[in-house]
C-alpha cells in the first residue's frame, strides 16, 4: 500500500526543505487515517517485506524476478513510515524469509474470534477471505476500496475464495513474473476450475481438454504446480505476536508532532490522524503549538474605526468562485491587532456603505488568497481595491513547489504557531474565529516581508506579482464568451470518431469486444495478437502508457498503433469538450481560474476549466477553439504572442554569439541552427532537418539527453549524439551556460530567473541518483521558463494599465499569448498596444518579436 501512495501523490510535489521525498509517507498515513475513522478498528497491525530473498524465490529463482529496483524517491519512505506508525502505537512486523502476505495470512487465519479487515492492493489476499474476513481492495489509486466479502469474490470471479489460487495458478501474475498459460485468460480459467472443481481436479482430466488451450495447459502442467505452490500463503507462522497483542497502544502525541514537524506536514493531516486514532491525550511541544496572536475585539462604529488605518488583515468568508462569488462575512485586525468580525448580512445601511466604501479604496488590505476575496466582495456588488499584501503568494515565493498554500499550513510552515491555538481572546462576539484567521494574515505580512527581503525577492513580490491579481480576478470575472452549439455539434462529432476508430482497432485485432481502454486486453493484442516488440516492463505487464505506444508507432509502425493513438486523441479531446460544456455559464462565458501559486517554475496554470491545454496545431484543437466567440458588445477577439521566447531567453543568458546573431539578423532561428549544426546553407535545410534541429533546441532547456532526442526523433542514439556534439561544437555558449547553471545551482541551493525568482533544489547534492538527475534538468529549465513567464507577467500588467482608459479587455493568458476582447473602433489601437507594451516588457540582447491576430473567434485570430 505504501507502493500504491507512492504511485498515487506526484513526489516532486512532496519533499522536505531538505531534499526527502514524503509523498509515499503522507499518501500512506493519509489513507490509514482514512479507514481507521471510517472502520474504527481496535486492533491494527502493518506488516512489511524485508527483502527480496524469501522461501518462494529458493523454491522458483523467477519469482519476482522481473521486477525493478523500486525508484530512489520510495526508497527511505517505508522507514519513515514505519517510524510515524511506531509514535502513532501501532504494531509493524517483518519477518526474514518470509513475505508481508505471509504474515498477515497467519494473523488472520488465528484471529478466529475476530472481525478481520485487510487493507491490501494484491488480489492474491482473496485466498483468505471467509465469513469473518474481509479483503478492501484499492480500486482508484489509494481512495476507494472495494470490500471482498465471499459474495463479492464469487461476483467478481465466478469462484470461491478457496478457488482463487488455483484460477491465480493458470492465469499467472506478471508482477510475480508468474508465466501464464498461453490461450488461457481468466474467462478460461474460470471456466476449467468451475467444471473440474479445483486445479488437482483439472490436472486428472488434462487429457480431457481440446485445443491449443489445453495442449498448452499439458506443457506447462509442472509451472502451474509451482505458480499454485507461489501463490498459496503461509498461515501458520511461529510469529512473536498474536492478534490480540494489536491493540492500539495509544498515540504519542508530542512524538507526533515532532515527527510532523520533521517531515514538514501540515497541521491538516495531524489532525485528522490523531482525531482516528486512540492517543494518550497529551500535547504537541510548545515550540509547535506555540499561541497565535492575541487580538482584542473592539466594539467601536465601524466607520470612524476604519478612519485612517493605513495596514488592516482581513478575511473574507464566502464563496471565492470567479462566476458565483458571495461573502457572508468578514473579519478585520489592524496592524496593533484590534479587530472586529462582521456578519455582512447583519450590517445597518450605513455600517454597510462604510466597509464597501473603504474595501474599493486605496487604503492598504492585507489578504490571504486575496483573489478569491475578490470574487466574494465582487458577489455582493463591492470591486475591491488596496491590495497590498497576499500572503499566499509570498510563501509561494519563498518556497515554490509546495502542495498547499492554505493559511493554517503557511502559518505554521512559517511562524511555526498552529493556527486557532490563542489564549484568552478578549473577545465581545460568541465566536471570533474569523478574527484569528485575520489576525495570522497580519503576522504572516510582517514575517513573510522580511523573509522576502532577505533574499532579494520583495520587489518581485511587490511590482510583479501582487499587481496581477487584481488582474487576474477581472479576467475570471468577465470569462470568455463560447458558442455552446458549436461544441455540442463538435462533441457529435468526436463521439463518432472514438467509436469509428475502436471499430477499426478492433476489426484488425479480430476481437468485436476488445476494450481499447484495458491495459490488460491491449497488452494480450499487442505483444501477443501482433507479436509488436514489448515496450517497458511494469508491475502489471508491458506498458501501454502513450509515451511508450507513440514510440512504438514511431519504431513500428502499425494500423493498429493508428487507430489506437487516434481513439486516445478523439476521448481526449472529447472529454475536454464535456468538461468545456459543462462549465458555460448562465452569462454564456466560461470562467476559468488562473493559479498564481502551483508552477514552481512561476508559471500561471489554469484550472476549472483548463483553457490552457486546448491544443494549437492539431486539427481537433483548433476546432474546439473555433467555438471561443467574440462576446456581445465587442468586435473581434485579438491574440498577441511572442515568438520563440524560451530560444530567446536562452540566447540573452547563453550569451552564444551565434544565437544572437541569428536573432538579430532576423533569421528563421531553426534553419541557422540547423546550416550550423548540418554544415549546409540555409536554404538547403530541409524540412526534416529543422525538425530534428528544433526538436534538440527544445529539449535543451529541459535537459533533454542524446537518448531522449533519438526517441524523440526516432533516429539511432548514435546519430543524435552526433548532433548534439555538432550543436555545443558551433554553439560553445550555449553548452558553458548548460553546465554552469547546474553547477551554479549546485552551489547556491536554488535557480534565479532574470527577475530574482527563485526555484530551491536541494535534491542537487542529494545522494539519490534519480532525484539530483531531476534536480538538474529543473535547474537547467526553470531560469528559462521562468523568465518567460515573468516576461509575460510583465507584459499583462503594461497592457492592462495601458487599456484603462479604453473598453477592450484581456481575456485570457496561455502561456506566451494573450487573448483581448476588442471594443467597436478599439482595434487598431489594441494591436499597437499590444506590439508596444509586450515587447518592451524587458530588454534582452535579443530583439523580442510580437506578433497579433484577430478574428470573430480565438482561432480565426491565430497568427
Amino acid at each position: 500500500m505504501a507502493f500504491r501512495a507512492f504511485y498515487a501523490l506526484p513526489a516532486e510535489n512532496f519533499a522536505t526543505s531538505g531534499g526527502q521525498h514524503t509523498n509515499a509517507v503522507y499518501g500512506f498515513l493519509s489513507m490509514l487515517a482514512n479507514i481507521i475513522a471510517e472502520e474504527k478498528p481496535e486492533y491494527v497491525g502493518v506488516a512489511f517485506d524485508v527483502g527480496r530473498k524469501t522461501f518462494r524465490t529458493e523454491m522458483f529463482p523467477e519469482y519476482k524476478a522481473q521486477r525493478e529496483a523500486a525508484p530512489e524517491e520510495f526508497r527511505g519512505q517505508v522507514d519513515l513510515i514505519r517510524e510515524v506508525l511506531g509514535t502513532l502505537g501501532i504494531t509493524t512486523l517483518s519477518r526474514e524469509n518470509f513475505e508481508a502476505d505471509d504474515i498477515v495470512a497467519t494473523l488472520a487465519t488465528q484471529a478466529t474470534d475476530f472481525e478481520t479487515l485487510i487493507v491490501t492492493g494484491d488480489r492474491d489476499y482473496l485466498q483468505l477471505v471467509n465469513e469473518d474476513t474481509t479483503v478492501l481492495y484499492p480500486m482508484r489509486g489509494v481512495s476507494t476500496l472495494h470490500r471482498f466479502t465471499p459474495d463479492a469474490v464469487v461476483e467478481k470471479y465466478g469462484l470461491t475464495p478457496r478457488q482463487y489460487p488455483d484460477f491465480a495458478a493458470l492465469r499467472g501474475d506478471p508482477s510475480d513474473n508468474l508465466p501464464s498459460v498461453p490461450k488461457v485468460g481468466e474467462k478460461t480459467a474460470t471456466k476449467w476450475i468451475l467444471e473440474y472443481g479445483s486445479l488437482e481436479g483439472l490436472i486428472e482430466h488434462a487429457e480431457d481438454i481440446k485445443g491449443v488451450a489445453g495442449q498448452n495447459f499439458r506443457d506447462r502442467i509442472e509451472q502451474v504446480r509451482m505458480n499454485r505452490k507461489l501463490t498459496q500463503m503461509i498461515t501458520d507462522m511461529d510469529l512473536e505476536v498474536t492478534p490480540a497483542d494489536l491493540q492500539f497502544k495509544g498515540a504519542a502525541v508530542s512524538e507526533v508532532a515532532e515527527r510532523f514537524d520533521a517531515l514538514e506536514f501540515g497541521g491538516g493531516l495531524r489532525e485528522r490522524v490523531l482525531d482516528a486514532i486512540p492517543n494518550d491525550g497529551g500535547e504537541a511541544p510548545a515550540q509547535t503549538e506555540v499561541p497565535t496572536q492575541e487580538t482584542e475585539i473592539v466594539d467601536a462604529p465601524l466607520k470612524q474605526w476604519l478612519k485612517g488605518k493605513k495596514d488592516v488583515a482581513v478575511f473574507v468568508q464566502g464563496d471565492g468562485r470567479p462566476d458565483r462569488g458571495d461573502a457572508s462575512a468578514i473579519a478585520l485586525v489592524d496592524a496593533d491587532f484590534h479587530g472586529m468580525q462582521l456578519e455582512l448580512g447583519e450590517l445597518s445601511a450605513e455600517d454597510d456603505a462604510a466597509l464597501a466604501q473603504w474595501l474599493n479604496s486605496d487604503a492598504p488590505k492585507y489578504f490571504h488568497e486575496a483573489k478569491a476575496a475578490f470574487h466574494m466582495l465582487a458577489g455582493r456588488g463591492i470591486e475591491l481595491r488596496g491590495i497590498a499584501h497576499d500572503t499566499a503568494i509570498a510563501a509561494y515565493l519563498l518556497r515554490p513547489g509546495q502542495r498547499t498554500y492554505e493559511l493554517s499550513d503557511v502559518y505554521q510552515r512559517h511562524l511555526k504557531k498552529t493556527l486557532g491555538q490563542a489564549s484568552d481572546q478578549l473577545s465581545l462576539l460568541d465566536d471570533t474565529s474569523l478574527v484569528d484567521q485575520a489576525a495570522a494574515i497580519m503576522e504572516l505580512a510582517a514575517e513573510l516581508t522580511k523573509q522576502l527581503q532577505a533574499i532579494d525577492s520583495f520587489e518581485l513580490y511587490t511590482d510583479l506579482e501582487l499587481p496581477l491579481v487584481g488582474i487576474l480576478a477581472r479576467m475570471e470575472a468577465t470569462g470568455i464568451a463560447v458558442d455552446v452549439e458549436i461544441l455540442e455539434t463538435q462533441l457529435d462529432a468526436f463521439i463518432e470518431q472514438v467509436a469509428e476508430q475502436e471499430r477499426a482497432a478492433r476489426e484488425l485485432a479480430g476481437d468485436d469486444s476488445l476494450n481499447l481502454n484495458s491495459p490488460k486486453q491491449l497488452q494480450a493484442v499487442l505483444f501477443e495478437t501482433f507479436e509488436m516488440p514489448k515496450t517497458k516492463k511494469t508491475k502489471t505487464g508491458y506498458s501501454t502508457a502513450a509515451k511508450e505506444i507513440e514510440q512504438l508507432a514511431v519504431n513500428h509502425p502499425h494500423p493498429f498503433l493508428d487507430h489506437l493513438l487516434a481513439h486516445r486523441e478523439y476521448q481526449k479531446m472529447k472529454t475536454t469538450l464535456e468538461g468545456l460544456i459543462k462549465t458555460v455559464q448562465p452569462d454564456g462565458r466560461i470562467h476559468t481560474t488562473f493559479n498564481q501559486t502551483v508552477a514552481s517554475t512561476g508559471r500561471l496554470s489554469s484550472t476549472e476549466p483548463n483553457l490552457q491545454n486546448i491544443p494549437v496545431r492539431t486539427e481537433a484543437g483548433r476546432q474546439i477553439r473555433s467555438a471561443f466567440i467574440v462576446g456581445e458588445g465587442f468586435e473581434t477577439l485579438m491574440t498577441a504572442d511572442y515568438s520563440q521566447i524560451e530560444m530567446r531567453v536562452m540566447a540573452h543568458l547563453s550569451e552564444d554569439p551565434g544565437l544572437i546573431e541569428a536573432y538579430r539578423a532576423g533569421e528563421d532561428l531553426h534553419n541557422y541552427v540547423g546550416s550550423k549544426v548540418f554544415d549546409v546553407p540555409v536554404d538547403e535545410v530541409t524540412p526534416e532537418l529543422r525538425r530534428r534541429v528544433k526538436a534538440m533546441s527544445y529539449g535543451l532547456v529541459y535537459g533533454l539527453s542524446a537518448f531522449g532526442l533519438s526517441q524523440q526523433l526516432g533516429i539511432p542514439a548514435r546519430e543524435a549524439k552526433e548532433i548534439m556534439e555538432n550543436y555545443f561544437e558551433r554553439f560553445g555558449g550555449v553548452k558553458r551556460y548548460l553546465d554552469n547553471v547546474v553547477e551554479k545551482a549546485r552551489k547556491d541551493g536554488y535557480t534565479a530567473t532574470v527577475f530574482g525568482r527563485r526555484r530551491y533544489l536541494p535534491e542537487l547534492n542529494s545522494d539519490n541518483r534519480l532525484a539530483r538527475e531531476n534536480a538538474e534538468r529543473a535547474a537547467l529549465n526553470a531560469p528559462i521558463q521562468g523568465t518567460a513567464a515573468d516576461i509575460i507577467k510583465v507584459a499583462m500588467i503594461r497592457v492592462d494599465n495601458a487599456l484603462r482608459d479604453l473598453k477592450s479587455r484581456v481575456l485570457l493568458q496561455v502561456h506566451d499569448e494573450l487573448v483581448v476582447e476588442v471594443a467597436p473602433g478599439e482595434a487598431d489601437e489594441v494591436k499597437k498596444i499590444l506590439e508596444r507594451e509586450m515587447d518592451s516588457a524587458i530588454e534582452l540582447t535579443v530583439p523580442l518579436e510580437v506578433s497579433a491576430g484577430a478574428g470573430k473567434d480565438w482561432d480565426a485570430a491565430a497568427h
